[in-house]
């Protein structure tokens, strides 16, 4: 197959392309590299890789037709990003998605990655059970906060492509893993574990996630484009498996890390939701998907690749 990932350089794109291309696949990316410097894995892998603008209705002109499937991955993520800039959130990630569905051909199979925070304000006016399925109400308390920028961002976006392509929409749900970057709650613990800190600031212990482990993810993601029911549906990715606290998860990293310092409770990051957990039933019904690669095992390989690349 020719496949297309659009924002494919980032932390999930580049998993994806290892495994489609280790599953025979040609695979073109595309991305702006805003995140900065292109990874030297990106570099290894035999891949077309394209450097554009998404934002510019150009960009999609340049690219050719034909592709048998097409990812949409390409979105300004993180809530650093979110709350410095919530107007760059909102215009990159609705224009790049516009101008793809303007672009795109009747029939091209597209994936486009939401996420979870599309229902968070349920979640916190709690108007949504936990774990969470794909019927909830979507709920933005404040629009004006800069926090919810990029939920409202995805909620355009989960409407837009149901609307205007031959779809799937996988929300995503605290996916990890190596080269994910540093404002992450597992790769930030095991950086500050990897230096020693001590005393060990722990914020928001009492809180609660279920985490997924990257390439459970990107399976997740490869068996719901090859079901032709999962199309015109949204999907929750995950792991239900192991919900897990913050404070133990904490605990996990440092035993990881072999540290043993003095932890520090510090309040969880305001508006960050207390609970969150997918319900992944339909992804079963749908594609027979269940998780396979553990947190401690997930937090080992994530470890060793940060203590690494530190």
């Amino acid at each position: 197959m020719r496949v297309l990932l659009l924002g494919g350089a980032g932390f999930i794109g580049l998993h994806l392309a290892a495994r489609l291309l280790a599953d025979d696949h040609a695979v073109t990316v595309v991305d702006d590299f805003s995140r900065g410097r292109r990874d030297p894995a990106l570099e290894e892998l035999p891949l077309d890789v394209r450097d554009a603008d998404l934002t510019d209705p150009g960009s999609y002109r340049a690219l050719e037709h034909g592709w048998d499937q097409i990812y949409m991955l390409a979105a300004v993520v993180g809530v650093r990003n979110v709350e410095r800039d919530p107007a760059r959130v909102l215009r990159v990630n609705t224009l790049a998605l516009m101008h793809l569905l303007d672009w795109i051909e009747p029939g091209e199979p597209l994936f486009f990655a939401s996420t979870s925070e599309a229902y968070a304000g349920g979640v916190t006016a709690g108007l949504v059970p936990v774990p969470t399925p794909e019927t909830v109400p979507l709920v933005i308390e404040d629009v004006a906060a800069p926090r919810f920028s990029y939920a409202i961002s995805k909620l355009h976006g989960e409407a837009a492509v149901l609307h205007g392509a031959h779809a799937v929409v996988g929300r995503f749900h605290n996916v990890y893993g190596p080269r994910m970057g540093h404002d992450h709650v597992i790769p930030e613990l095991s950086l500050r574990a990897a230096r020693g800190e001590n005393p060990f600031t722990l914020y928001g212990g009492e809180q609660s996630r279920a985490f997924c482990y990257v390439d459970d993810a990107v399976e997740a993601m490869v068996r719901l484009m090859a079901t032709p029911e999962a199309f015109g549906r949204i999907v929750h990715i995950g792991d239900d498996s192991a919900e897990t606290g913050i404070a133990d998860l904490a605990e996990l990293v440092l035993r990881v890390a072999g540290a043993d310092p003095v932890i520090s409770p510090a309040p969880a990051p305001a508006g960050s939701v207390a609970r969150r957990c997918p319900d992944i039933s339909l992804l079963r019904e749908l594609t027979g998907f269940e998780p396979k690669v553990s947190l401690e095992e997930g937090v080992r390989r994530t470890f060793a690749w940060y203590r690494e690349h530190a």
